[in-house]
């Protein structure tokens, strides 16, 4: 026997034997159908099937990433060809997907590669996806799907603990919108209150005098600038407005002055 590296795909009929003992003829038609599914996505996915044995069927690719693919694929084809179907008739799969050492005889292949794929399948819920770790370390980068990661899995007949991941099929890598926080009471309150000062301030600069109202103008048109081109960090704002900042100072200092004189 020879010996290679090579990706396994194993899919594995949920609750078959209860379809069967249901009603033997649509059972066989819909795995049939489910099959035929199948080999369509092997031929595009640069896949072919080794085995079939009862309801499982077995595949191998040469890209792990193809793999992945395919096995999407089919689950979402399979469920797509359920939905005509009440639901104790519809027909679903567990996938398992590992890259592993192999060995082949003829056509067909054995070892430790395809026993954890089969493993693995065992651990996707019906419809899911599965893989190894190593099928994660090269399909992950490539992929738009979200994978869940199931920790370290003692598998029964495998000399050790197998990493494993399943495959979310409802969630994209891509970046999700983060929903807006909620204004808390206190945020609220703050920002009533910076309106409230805005408002005084504004009311105060058209209560008074031209000479006034142009200094604070120019004032605030050096802060603009300052904002615009060196930040908040840099206030050289300060030193050109001073001279506006005194003519303001000495308005309001006459008009203290002329309210005490007026009460004296």
């Amino acid at each position: 026997m020879k010996r290679r590296l090579t990706t396994i795909l194993c899919a594995d009929g949920v609750r078959y034997s209860a379809h069967m003992a249901a009603d033997e003829d649509g059972a066989l038609e819909r795995l049939r159908q489910c099959r035929a599914v199948m080999e369509d996505l092997f031929a595009a996915h640069e896949g072919r099937r080794i085995n079939t044995w009862g309801d499982a069927v077995i595949a191998e690719f040469a890209s792990v990433v193809e793999a992945v693919r395919c096995a999407v694929a089919i689950q979402e084809r399979v469920e797509t060809e359920n939905l005509g179907l009440p639901e104790a008739d519809r027909l679903r799969f567990r996938i398992g997907v590992n890259l592993g050492d192999v060995m082949t005889d003829g056509g067909d292949l054995y070892g430790d590669g395809v026993n954890v794929a089969a493993r693995l399948q065992e651990l996707a819920p019906p419809g899911g996806v599965v893989v190894s770790a190593a099928v994660h370390e090269f399909a992950h980068r490539q992929l738009a799907f979200a994978f869940e990661p199931l920790g370290e899995v003692e598998m029964k007949h495998l000399a050790g603990p197998v990493r494993s991941y399943a495959v979310r099929l409802d969630r994209r890598n891509a970046p999700e919108a983060s929903p807006p926080a909620p204004i808390r009471i206190r945020d609220a309150d703050a920002f009533s209150k910076t309106g409230r000062r805005l408002d005084d301030i504004r009311a105060w600069i058209l209560a008074q005098p031209r000479g006034v109202q142009r200094s604070a103008g120019f004032i605030l048109f050096f802060f603009l600038i300052n904002l615009l081109f060196s930040g908040i960090a840099t206030p050289w704002f300060i030193f050109p407005s001073l001279p506006f900042a005194l003519h303001i100072l000495r308005h309001r200092r006459r008009l203290r002055r002329a309210g005490e004189a007026a009460e004296g």
